[in-house]
């Protein structure tokens, strides 16, 4: 498996492979945390262009984890409505 992330306002966007094969890609809140279910391999949407690049990752535990982490740097952000 392989996830490359991205952060754009309050997204967060997702691209995996698995074994090779495209998972798709997946949007969600950036307060959240992807699920497997998340990802669909129809949908090929890119991030915008004033994303900003987070990192490749290897697995979904890895990927939450950044998300997880980036929260409590910003503690703000994961309490707006």
């Amino acid at each position: 498996m392989g996830f490359y992330l991205w952060f754009d306002e309050e997204l967060a966007w997702a691209q995996g492979t698995y074994e090779y094969r495209p998972m798709g890609t997946a949007v969600i809140a950036a307060t959240d945390l992807f699920r497997r279910r998340d990802f669909d391999p129809r949908r090929k949407v890119q991030a915008p262009r004033t994303a900003e690049f987070a990192g490749q990752f290897a697995s979904l535990g890895h990927l939450n984890a950044t998300l997880k982490s980036r929260r409590r740097r910003h503690p703000a952000a994961a309490n707006t409505p």
